[in-house]
């Protein structure tokens, strides 16, 4: 395998000098930096009074195109040319002139671009959506593997993630969670009080933090404390090759990183739901005590009376869900880093704003297809 040996332009004192090799697939290597050298190569194009060509190793006909368009279609003053490139431009000098056309409007170029814009986000959401299905089917075939064979289950991945997602995120969801139950009671004790309605405000709390709040604010929270830590984890194995070593040992990706954690994720999502709805509550509970002088046992009490125990099973089941979505995207972003660190944070930004957005939009088809229930 050859060594790249990249195209360069360097231009001194009025003088262009070439070297590497000029050619389509060194500046596909160069990436982004090639715009930088069609930069410098107009720039010579206006600048230079000599141009060297020496240095050149190869040189194709695109970039003899390209050069030669530097030149305003025709020789430069001084030019040193060696003989095995100058077939090249002998052959582009022969092609008839083209006229730049001057810049006319185009109509409706506001509708083409529209357009286009809409043509990429659809081609971007049916890669993302085959993507994801995917990644499902591998976690279904993981699932029956781990039905027939049982001693294959990754047992200490299970427990890790159990572990990182769910008893270390306890202590920051109880504190959000109760200052949140804590303003929403104020808040509304305020406006309560106005209309004498200072016992309803159980029923305020308890319908909105069982069956809506307490599932959606523990979601955005492990979307954004897990769900992110899952797809760096990930990312920082595609860096570093462990995932292609996982291949080249014959051991299923799927069932060895992402099984686990979906697995953990359904099981620990409905208990921090019930964590931060139980905190939640005791915080308005609290500003209730204080704002509207109702104890807290009573609170408590009159709770199951004034909210349907069906609102639990609802919030319990939005919770396994979310944290299923929250996994499963998690792992799909995680696959997808290249071995770059900005791949892998833009791929971790791309893991928790698409969770947060999915978590929020079957939130409101949980509201539709549950509205006759508990209410």
């Amino acid at each position: 395998m050859t060594a790249p040996d990249p195209p360069v332009l360097r231009l001194s004192d009025g003088e262009a000098a070439l070297s590497g090799a000029w050619t389509l697939a060194e500046f596909d290597i160069l990436g982004r930096r090639r715009r930088l050298l069609f930069q410098a190569l107009s720039q010579a194009g206006s600048e230079a009074r000599s141009w060297n060509l020496e240095g050149i190793s190869r040189l194709d006909n695109a970039a003899a195109l390209l050069l030669w368009r530097a030149w305003r279609q025709r020789y430069p003053k001084q030019i040193i040319l060696p003989e095995r490139l100058a077939a090249a431009f002998s052959r582009i000098a022969r092609l008839p002139e083209q006229k730049e056309e001057s810049a006319r409007p185009v109509p409706f170029l506001w509708l083409e671009r529209l357009g286009r814009s809409v043509l990429s986000m659809s081609r971007r959401m049916l890669s993302f959506t085959l993507d994801v299905t995917e990644l499902l089917g591998a976690l279904v075939l993981s699932a029956y593997f781990l039905c027939r064979h049982p001693k294959a289950m990754p047992w200490k991945e299970f427990s890790a993630t159990l572990y990182k997602a769910g008893f270390e995120a306890m202590p920051v969801t109880l504190l959000v969670g109760f200052l949140i139950g804590l303003t929403i009671s104020y808040l509304s004790a305020l406006q309560l009080r106005l209309y004498g309605a200072d016992i309803f405000v159980v029923n305020l709390l308890g319908m909105g933090i069982i069956r809506e709040l307490g599932p959606v604010l523990a979601a955005v929270l492990v979307a954004g404390r897990s769900g992110s830590a899952m797809t760096a984890q990930i990312g920082v194995m595609r860096v570093t090759e462990e995932i292609d070593a996982l291949a080249v040992m014959g051991v299923s990706a799927t069932l060895r990183v992402v099984w686990p954690k979906v697995a953990a994720m359904l099981v620990v999502m409905p208990l921090l739901v019930v964590w931060v709805s139980f905190s939640a509550l005791l915080g308005g509970a609290v500003a209730a005590f204080v704002e509207l002088e109702l104890s807290i046992p009573y609170f408590f009490l009159r709770l199951p009376e004034v909210v349907a125990f069906s609102n639990l099973w609802i919030g319990l089941s939005k919770g396994a869900v979310f944290g299923f979505l929250i996994a499963l995207l998690a792992c799909h972003f995680g696959l997808k880093v290249r071995p770059n660190t900005e791949s892998l944070s833009r791929h971790t930004t791309a893991s928790v704003v698409t969770a947060i957005t999915l978590v929020i939009l079957t939130d409101a088809i949980f509201a539709l297809l549950t509205r006759q229930i508990g209410i």
